[in-house]
């Protein structure tokens, strides 16, 4: 008895399995409708998803967000599988919303259920003319490759759909660091270049101070600095902050996180030097750049991690004095001079274009080539202006420069620094 209910329920177990594929099977011969049907509607599914999906790249393309490498490499797939069924020009959205998407996608389908149903007449055919090869037989491999190709694209839209975020943002790179054409080259450059650049390499040294009058052209040598210590890769992080004479504490807090990537949480002073602090110490070698400092600068206000606290921090300050190079503490003292006679006259001829040549128009331009006193600012800002200017012109702008009258320029910013000081400097003769 025992035996026999064991038999009955192996047979049943051997029934149940077998259940399955036999259902399958006669599936396979008599629903080739169904199997049609639903490749269709995959392919649909995977057009509209791939379309959603590609849509959201594009935005955060425009938003200088770098797009994740799961995501393209699922649009490329995407777009490998769907060109296969002839919708390489669909899944092309660029120039496309999503109504014209339905459109292509409905006269895809009504094309390929067209096809489909020229198929399945031509096998019906076969099988009268070819009685050896029965067209079940047939119906059933194309069934099954049909299925196949249905679930290979579920599963790769399924997988399109894990997607967490499809972009992220990414510091952009700072334009102050670009190779820049204003850098002056100079004795005094060159030797400041070549100092701050040791500094840099010695573990020692980690607040730098370089002074000069305004105009000479600190900022763009600090700039300088900054590109070729991360281009050598001397320095993994460099930031650059303008301090001036009323510093904001909060404006360079922002402008050294916008650098980073990094968006506060917090809105007191103290909270954002908190989380400046913790996200500068992620960087192993950092160079803090601060400009024009003309007061002591509590970097700890700031949220600048320094000395014990990190010694991979080193800070770069420039200044008009060097008393503030003493106040601040800097081991490195480094002294940025103005352009000798040669040198000034090398620069202001080729930014006023003058030839050799022109022998009375350079008597002139000598004139007002030393009215600027070697700051390469106004040797370059004064020459642009007098370009191609007639030698009455430049007597006109000779006696200006030396009456202390430049109404004729538009000045801003470091210019305006450049010639208030050429005043103070001949007011004082």
């Amino acid at each position: 008895m025992a035996i026999e209910s064991v038999g009955g329920s192996l047979v049943s177990k051997i029934a149940e399995l077998l259940a399955e594929p036999v259902k399958k099977q006669f599936r396979y011969m008599f629903c080739f409708d169904n199997f049609v049907q639903e490749f269709n509607e995959q392919v649909r599914s995977l057009v509209l998803a791939f379309y959603h999906l590609q849509v959201t790249v594009d935005v955060a393309t425009k938003n200088a967000e770098e797009i994740e490498i799961y995501v393209n490499t699922w649009l490329q797939d995407a777009k490998k599988a769907l060109a296969l069924y002839g919708l390489q020009d669909v899944v092309n959205v660029a120039t496309k919303n999503a109504e014209e998407i339905e459109i292509d996608v409905n006269k895809w389908l009504e094309d390929a259920k067209n096809e489909m149903e020229g198929v399945n007449h031509l096998e019906n055919e076969k099988g009268k003319c070819f009685t050896w090869c029965p067209k079940w037989i047939r119906q059933i491999k194309y069934n099954k490759a049909l299925e196949k190709k249905t679930e290979t694209l579920r599963k790769l839209e399924e997988e399109g759909k894990k997607f967490q975020k499809v972009a992220h943002k990414v510091p952009l790179q700072d334009i102050e660091f670009l190779p820049s054409k204003e850098l002056t080259p100079s004795e005094s450059s060159k030797e400041a270049f070549e100092q701050i650049m040791k500094a840099l390499k010695d573990d020692n040294i980690n607040m730098i101070g370089l002074y000069g009058i305004g105009g000479v052209g600190k900022t763009t040598l600090v700039k300088e600095v900054g590109r070729r210590a991360k281009e050598t890769q001397l320095i993994d992080e460099v930031l650059l902050a303008t301090v001036s004479q009323n510093p904001n504490v909060k404006n360079i807090q922002d402008r050294m996180a916008e650098s980073l990537g990094l968006q506060f949480d917090v809105k007191t002073k103290e909270g954002r030097a908190d989380r400046l602090w913790q996200r500068l110490k992620t960087e192993k070698k950092l160079l803090v750049i601060l400009d024009d400092v003309w007061q002591d600068v509590n970097l700890k206000e700031i949220g600048i991690p320094f000395g014990d606290d990190h010694r991979g921090c080193k800070v770069l300050l420039t200044t008009r004095g060097r008393d503030i190079c003493f106040h601040m503490q800097c081991q490195q003292q480094v002294p940025l001079s103005i352009l000798s006679e040669n040198e000034a006259w090398a620069l202001f001829k080729i930014n006023a274009g003058l030839r050799d040549e022109d022998s009375n128009l350079n008597t002139v331009a000598e004139e007002v080539a030393r009215e600027c006193q070697g700051l390469p600012i106004a040797l370059v800002t004064v020459g642009r202006a007098l370009r191609d200017k007639s030698t009455v012109e430049w007597e006109v702008a000779s006696k200006q420069f030396k009456n202390s009258q430049f109404q004729h320029m538009e000045l801003i910013g470091e210019q305006k620094n450049a010639y208030a000081y050429l005043k103070r400097l001949r007011h004082s003769n």
